[in-house]
């Protein structure tokens, strides 16, 4: 059993000077995106096939700002694996009784069991940033947290389990465009939280909150890295294609089954249309 940890992080200055000295980069094209990720797909199936013969125990956190892309790319790395196999852990404000908890607790109880993934919509990085900010924890709690964080990982990595963690990067501009299109999309109304409203109002203060934390959770055993999250196509295929190539594997994805004639049964007769109740047609021809 092997371990790995990778973490992605960018920060803001660098998207200003990259920006000023290579241009906006282009976006790629509809055909091309949907063909990459259609061949992702294809790779990701064969990984996690790879991942339950094995028994590797995978966690991957996805951590960024608000409106950075998360979700979609989550959405994306979900839709070719099967669910028995993978699923997604989002928790809720901590209630009252897990508020007198050891703090890493209630994530500790989602840790996967052997040919398992598991992916955190946020993390335990919650104190570190959100709390933080929004004054959800006392200073001594937050202190306590950079001090547990780097040791808690470190059990995590020698316990087996291969930790994959992204940080997703947007600049100011680009998360107001996306905020703006929340505002005005009634579809995406649901996207824009009160939470969210509240970090537009204290960009600052979460870039300060997030340097805070990779001063002290970057280290040698977990180090932080960074998906630039500006352009969502580019920001899904890279982080894709990095999990894939940070685990590993090889393609033992089964042959495909030859299936034999379906087998006539001429004493059964199915019940007549107009004995059920069907839903109205609505959109057939």
């Amino acid at each position: 059993m092997y371990v790995l940890l990778v973490t992605f992080t960018l920060n803001y200055s660098y998207h200003l000077i990259m920006g000023f000295f290579m241009g906006k980069a282009k976006k790629i094209s509809n055909a091309k995106y949907e063909k990459e990720l259609s061949d992702i797909y294809v790779e990701l199936v064969k990984w996690q096939y790879w991942v339950k013969e094995k028994g590797l125990r995978i966690i991957i956190v996805f951590e960024g700002r608000d409106a950075a892309g998360k979700g979609g790319t989550i959405k994306r790395l979900l839709e070719p694996l099967n669910p028995r196999g993978c699923n997604v852990v989002a928790l809720p404000a901590p209630s009252d009784r897990e508020k007198t908890q050891w703090y890493f607790q209630r994530y500790v109880n989602h840790f996967p069991a052997a040919g398992e993934i598991v992916v955190f919509d946020r993390s335990w990085y919650n104190r570190a940033g959100v709390e933080r900010v929004m004054d959800f924890c006392t200073d001594t709690e937050y202190r306590e947290f950079l001090r547990s964080c780097p040791e808690f990982e470190r059990m995590i990595v020698r316990s087996g389990i291969i930790l994959l963690k992204y940080w997703f990067s947007v600049s100011d501009e680009e998360q107001e465009r996306r905020f703006q299109k929340r505002a005005n999309d009634t579809r995406k109304h649901w996207k824009l939280s009160p939470m969210d409203l509240e970090s537009r109002d204290r960009w600052v203060e979460y870039s300060k909150a997030k340097d805070e934390m990779f001063f002290y959770t970057d280290i040698a055993e977990a180090p932080w890295n960074v998906v630039d999250a500006d352009i969502k196509k580019h920001a899904r295929l890279n982080c894709l294609s990095h999990i894939l190539s940070s685990v590993p594997y090889q393609d033992i994805m089964p042959e495909p089954v030859a299936l034999p004639p379906r087998k006539k049964h001429a004493d059964y007769k199915r019940p007549d249309m107009d004995t059920q109740r069907f839903v109205p047609n609505k959109y057939g021809d």
